[in-house]
């Protein structure tokens, strides 16, 4: 019997998802072939890990050889490996679904990270200042990752913490986090990134996101008008390190209804700014 998959239409993981996988799965077959200190089934063990998302929660092992372009074989013993570790479990002999022993692979970076650390206690006390929800994300390959939440009001359809990841060109830190960028790896970045129109007001053409960018970079924040999510704003600053480089941004996400840009600029945006000042002295 064939180990290719098949597979149910409907399948679909946003574009950055399917490309960040691309990447680890080429690093596979493509520049570590042959490397004997390449353990490639460990890097298809993580590939399987990270097909798991909260809009797929549970899936059968043709589902994740489609998102992963793993043979179902091996999927199969990988997923076997990670049941008997505790990772994953099956019950229903054909659907599986992660484990909260998974979260012990990120929490060493979370309680040894000083940015994560400094970050929670920064944003603590500045959502409580402001009464707003506030995050401190990275630029991880494609897409900003949030190493700091604190959030008050649920003012979008997906649930926001620690771990979770956004396209950078929709979010008010990623803009920040790409106008620090220098020219040839904002070349790349705008090579290999579909920019797919996320709402109606989400900039998909690649010479207007440039030209946003630079913007952003002269004015020092950057504030979303409902490119990720209609009825959400935010504004974002970016993290300096003492060595003077940009290593995160900080932001504030507000309900669209109720906060204007002007308001976040006047009122939200000198506070946003002290407090990642602060902080980067910690850095």
């Amino acid at each position: 019997m064939s180990d290719e998959p098949k597979f149910p239409s409907d399948l679909k993981l946003p574009s950055e998802e399917l490309q960040r996988l691309q990447e680890i799965g080429e690093l596979t077959n493509d520049k570590y072939k042959g490397d004997p200190n390449f353990m490639a089934s460990l890097a298809r063990g993580l590939e399987v890990l990270q097909a798991f998302k909260p809009n797929y929660s549970e899936m059968s092992v043709s589902e994740i050889a489609q998102i992963t372009a793993i043979p179902r074989a091996a999927v199969r013993r990988c997923l076997y490996t990670l049941k008997a570790l505790g990772f994953v479990h099956c019950p229903d002999g054909r659907h599986y679904r992660l484990l909260p022993r998974v979260l012990t692979l990120g929490h060493a970076y979370l309680s040894s990270s000083e940015l994560a650390k400094a970050a929670q206690n920064s944003l603590d006390y500045l959502s409580k200042l402001l009464n707003e929800s506030c995050s401190v994300a990275t630029l991880d390959g494609d897409q900003i990752l949030y190493v700091a939440r604190a959030g008050v009001k649920r003012i979008m359809t997906i649930d926001l913490g620690r771990g979770s990841r956004l396209p950078a060109y929709a979010t008010s830190m990623g803009m920040v986090l790409l106008s620090a960028l220098d020219t040839q790896q904002l070349d790349n970045y705008l090579s290999r990134v579909t920019l797919s129109p996320l709402t109606e007001f989400t900039i998909t053409q690649a010479e207007v996101l440039r030209a946003e960018l630079a913007q952003v970079r002269r004015q020092g924040y950057a504030i979303n008008e409902q490119q990720l999510e209609i009825g959400l704003r935010s504004i974002a600053v970016p993290m300096y390190s003492r060595k003077g480089g940009v290593v995160a941004a900080m932001n504030v996400g507000v309900n669209a209804s109720q906060v204007s840009a002007a308001e976040l600029r006047e009122r939200v945006l000198p506070q946003l700014q002290r407090a990642a000042m602060e902080l980067a002295l910690l850095l």
